[in-house]
């Protein structure tokens, strides 16, 4: 009798324990986003999504890219060129952000180093981003405008797999100069007619 006591009193103890793990993960992992953001557009065929809090510079460019998606042929450098522009304005427009967890470009990068992309980005660029939450948060770049300053066809190689690509130089301007990066270098490279970004390196 008092061997079953035990076995239920750590059956019980055990359920407690895990029951409390649960709690505390649902409570305290940050979660990426603290709002609902309601999708206003899309473009068929791609993972490419318009949100209501994406800025008039962000649309604009998002509307560009979906004309030459849907057109009759796809001229895959003016793609490559709204997708890295996309990408920018995305990733560094941070002020809609809900949080460092709430990662801005992540539909246009390459899915098999998205994990990578977001880890690297979380523990750089948004590592300071507070949340949404908090009253007092500091204020946080908005880019205002983007140009093309030049692109290049070439190839690279991942995972001694080699694929066409684009190297897509480009500068930018923010709403309020926070020092930022405002040029830089993004890679993206062709597969299954669809594009994604692979490498992107800031300019001082």
């Amino acid at each position: 009798m008092r061997r079953k006591y035990k076995i239920l009193l750590g059956i019980t103890f055990f359920l407690i324990v895990l029951c409390l793990i649960i709690y505390l993960a649902v409570t305290f992992i940050p979660k990426a986003r603290v709002n609902n953001y309601k999708e206003i557009d899309k473009i068929k065929g791609y993972d490419y999504v318009l949100e209501d809090r994406d800025t008039s510079v962000l649309q604009e460019n998002f509307h560009k890219l979906k004309e030459v998606l849907t057109s009759s042929s796809i001229d895959y450098k003016l793609y490559a060129e709204y997708l890295c522009k996309l990408f920018i304005i995305d990733l560094f427009t941070m002020d809609n952000k809900d949080s460092k967890y709430d990662i801005g470009g992540t539909e246009y990068v390459y899915p098999e180093v998205l994990e990578n992309y977001e880890l690297n980005v979380t523990d750089t660029l948004y590592k300071y981003l507070e949340s949404k939450q908090n009253s007092k948060r500091d204020k946080y770049p908005i880019v205002s405008k983007i140009d093309l300053l030049s692109i290049e066809e070439g190839s690279y190689t991942y995972n001694k797999n080699e694929y066409k690509s684009y190297i897509v130089n480009l500068e930018w301007d923010y709403e309020e100069d926070l020092g930022y990066y405002n040029k830089g270098e993004v890679t993206v490279i062709e597969k299954d007619n669809h594009l994604y970004v692979v490498s992107f390196k800031g300019v001082e």
